[in-house]
């Protein structure tokens, strides 16, 4: 039986004074209840959303960050892998999941930033879910075959003043696209691009001399160019990444694009405050963790802690960058 429900009756012996006082202690137990119930969180396993399939580069993020937070809260962390439109799917189920923090995002620059201008008919809005944290960050790189002669932007321009050149990607809409949309835009470099479905077949054919060039996340390359199998022309971060050394950014280079792939934690956007900094103060212990930090091994950088607002302010400028970025390349998925 509801104490809070109005339809209950209560009977009681109890003189006046006592029953008032009962009435009272039963109305504020009803409006704090919410806070009780946060200060508790979590009681139970918390399952987390990754919306593409097992073995990606946002199931490479999400599995050590759901270690490292599970081993910090205490609960376990189980990992639902729903892809499937770019992300549409498992953000869809999150967004329509009850706010009580025990239903998580794995939330992509695509899923949060990309995808609204990309979908027609997007099954979700990104402000029905609210930030908990972003976590890593990884720039995209300009990878080209070593028989390509061109090792830097600059020689690349002067390769490209014949024909245009193939950029391969994983696909329509992906950050490797845009990305290489805006270098081609800014730099004035002729570039062809070439779409394929996931990054594999997109490396594949480079590695294999039938495209020039790629424009992919780096952790998807960073392997083959350590290898010598592939060399790396430039990325799309403001920084160089320590671990490519020598490497210039596409600003460093002169061309005017920067731009990261990245992911964060998301929670539908009604969870109680109370548990979203519950979440953040833990995934703030779960940076240190040490399989969390051998990510930057791979080439992803891991993003310090900022406040909420700080977040969404970062968030509604991605949101602009990305969107022009999806209109002025025409990409559109049906």
């Amino acid at each position: 039986m509801s104490l809070c429900h109005p339809a209950r009756r209560l009977h009681s012996r109890a003189n006046p004074a006592r029953f008032l006082l009962l009435g009272v202690f039963l109305i504020l137990a009803c409006f704090t209840s919410q806070d009780a119930w946060s200060a508790e969180y979590p009681d139970r396993p918390i399952k987390l959303v990754v919306p593409f399939p097992p073995g990606g580069p946002t199931d490479i993020v999400a599995r050590p960050f759901a270690e490292a937070l599970s081993q910090s809260l205490g609960q376990a962390i189980v990992i639902e892998n729903r892809g499937g439109a770019g992300g549409s799917i498992g953000a869809a189920a999150v967004v329509k999941s009850p706010a009580d923090g025990y239903t998580l995002l794995l939330g992509t620059v695509g899923v949060i930033s990309i995808n609204p201008g990309l979908y027609p008919h997007l099954s979700y809005d990104p402000r029905e879910l609210t930030p908990v944290a972003l976590l890593a960050a990884a720039p995209v790189a300009l990878a080209a075959h070593p028989s390509t002669p061109a090792d830097t932007v600059a020689g690349l321009r002067k390769l490209a003043a014949g024909e245009a050149l193939r950029f391969g990607t994983a696909g329509n809409g992906t950050p490797g696209h845009l990305t290489g949309e805006m270098f081609r835009s800014a730099s004035g470099i002729p570039l062809t691009h070439v779409p394929y479905k996931g990054s594999a077949p997109a490396v594949q054919d480079l590695l294999g001399g039938h495209l020039e060039l790629a424009f992919d996340p780096l952790q998807s390359v960073l392997p083959h160019i350590r290898a010598g199998k592939l060399k790396a022309l430039g990325i799309s971060s403001a920084r160089p990444s320590p671990e490519l050394p020598g490497v210039p950014t596409f600003l460093q280079a002169g061309v005017q694009t920067e731009a990261t792939a990245w992911w964060g934690l998301f929670a539908p956007a009604a969870t109680p405050p109370a548990i979203l900094d519950t979440l953040a103060r833990h995934l703030a212990r779960a940076r240190q963790n040490a399989a969390v930090r051998q990510l930057e091994s791979l080439g992803i950088e891991l993003l310090p802690e900022r406040s909420r607002a700080a977040e969404e302010d970062f968030l509604r400028a991605e949101a602009a960058k990305w969107g022009k970025a999806v209109r002025d390349s025409g990409a559109r998925v049906d």
